[in-house]
């Protein structure tokens, strides 16, 4: 028989036969609620990396839900598709090539962030009414102006403000080692900050929203919250301390796979590419089909577990591509049954953190490294597959 024309082939969207991506966004609205209450300062949501692997707009949504009252991106690539959304709550962009589509940005609302003379150059040239924050690097050699080159990034945008061209509506920095509080390098970054600000008024500079803290600072530092504080990683239940809200941040996501084949087999029996493990008795094997193309860190293998019927099983051999393997022992476990990878903890199943401790990274690389072949709901409504990375 002759294969079915491609227009003729059923694509519409069926229930997930794969892995799927849960999100919780009353978690996420709860999350800031929590955080909200930590502060006196506005909450600005950063949704970057497609709100930290959970879906950008979503997320937005949530977190505004919530109470945050304005949002914060990357790129003018991150930004655009929050208004194209329907988003209409002011909206920051903070890492911009000096090429950027910077007159797009002001005709979609999105302020930007300056960062450098060659940058305010470039928005005074092609962005007439920008509205813009003057980004100083408080102690990363990162992103931001140097502290050697702040005065002059003050007095040029001054002296565009004057004219017309922009209007500098914000200040902004980040703290180095903002996740261990009382490390010395944040009050070093506290104080640069108020210098910074110090210079812009000395300038004639006169921002409204003056931003400093992100997550970890907004639970562990109330010094550095000035009028706004920028919150990412807590938005999905990363507390990037450790413990800085007593555990009461609640993660979005969770992350199931189904049982795709399951094979007894003699102890003795070796699994996987290297033969890494063999099975020291009999035992029942299950096979999930994600791997780490899906965004499993590979330098798990050896450690990571995942919940079936109830239980935590250990993933055995190496961390595939496509594929891990589950030691299920002597349970009987059904094809199609559902093994959670990671979630929020509460049926005993790992958590993200858990898989950061497993392969020596952060939780914020776990959630935004899940790939495009993943199946993702919101809510509970099946939205199709979709990129996260």
């Amino acid at each position: 028989m002759s294969a079915l024309p491609v227009d003729m082939v059923d694509v519409s969207p069926a229930a997930p036969v794969g892995p799927v991506l849960r999100v919780d966004t009353a978690a996420v609205s709860a999350n800031v609620r929590l955080l909200a209450g930590r502060t006196s300062a506005e909450v600005m949501a950063v949704v970057k990396a497609d709100g930290f692997g959970h879906g950008a707009v979503e997320v937005a949504r949530a977190a505004m839900a919530g109470g945050a009252t304005s949002l914060g991106v990357t790129s003018l690539a991150e930004a655009l598709p929050l208004r194209a959304a329907g988003l209409d709550a002011p909206l920051l962009s903070w890492l911009n090539p000096v090429d950027a589509d910077f007159a797009t940005a002001v005709h979609a609302d999105v302020e930007l962030a300056v960062p450098s003379l060659e940058h305010l150059a470039a928005i005074t040239a092609t962005a007439p009414g920008a509205r813009v924050h003057l980004h100083l690097d408080t102690g990363l050699a990162r992103d931001g102006a140097a502290p050697q080159e702040w005065a002059a990034l003050c007095r040029a945008a001054r002296a565009a403000e004057r004219t017309g061209r922009l209007r500098v509506v914000g200040v902004m920095g980040h703290l180095a080692c903002a996740d261990q509080p009382g490390h010395p390098a944040n009050a070093v970054g506290r104080t640069r900050f108020a210098w910074g600000l110090r210079v812009a008024r000395a300038a004639g500079l006169r921002p409204t929203s003056r931003h400093l803290a992100a997550t970890a600072a907004t639970l562990t530092d109330p010094l550095a919250h000035h009028t706004t504080v920028r919150i990412g990683a807590g938005l999905v239940g990363i507390d990037p301390t450790g413990d800085g809200a007593g555990g009461l941040l609640r993660p979005a996501m969770t992350l199931t796979a189904p049982v795709v084949t399951v094979r007894r087999v003699r102890g003795g029996t070796p699994v996987g590419y290297g033969h890494t493990w063999t099975a020291p008795a009999a035992t029942t094997l299950g096979l999930l089909p994600l791997g780490y193309a899906d965004g499993l860190p590979r330098a798990a293998t050896g450690q990571a577990e995942v919940l079936v019927r109830g239980r935590r099983r250990p993933v055995v051999g190496r961390i595939s591509m496509d594929q891990v393997v589950v030691d299920l022992g002597h349970e009987h476990v059904r094809l199609g049954e559902e093994a959670v990878v990671f979630g929020p903890g509460d049926a005993g199943e790992p958590t993200a953190a858990d898989w950061a401790r497993w392969s020596d990274t952060l939780e914020h690389e776990v959630v935004t490294g899940l790939g495009g072949r993943v199946h993702r709901e919101v809510a509970g409504t099946r939205v199709g597959l979709r990129s996260l990375a």
